[in-house]
């Protein structure tokens, strides 16, 4: 499963973001807009933080802890019973 935050370096939620993907025990990669400006047009990317996996808009914007925590752990088992795309 591969996770990529897309964020804005001023953004003030991404660091949480981050910080629950690590208390998941999940590996991720974060992307700066100012940095890869493609990478937000390519998703339609006009606020932050966003959460992609397998390269799929998961999350625009910030979820509740609650709610990304449940998606998580649903695209985790689903991830897991699909086989991975090459």
């Amino acid at each position: 499963m591969d996770l990529l935050i897309i964020a804005t370096k001023t953004c003030h939620h991404r660091p949480d973001m981050e910080r629950w993907l690590q208390e998941m025990g999940l590996e991720y990669h974060t992307v700066y807009v100012e940095d890869e400006p493609r990478q937000a047009e390519h998703f339609g990317i006009q606020h932050s933080p966003n959460l992609i996996i397998d390269d799929e808009l998961i999350f625009r914007g910030m979820p509740s802890a609650g709610e990304f925590e449940e998606r998580l752990h649903q695209e985790q088992a689903k991830r897991r019973l699909e086989p991975r795309r090459t």
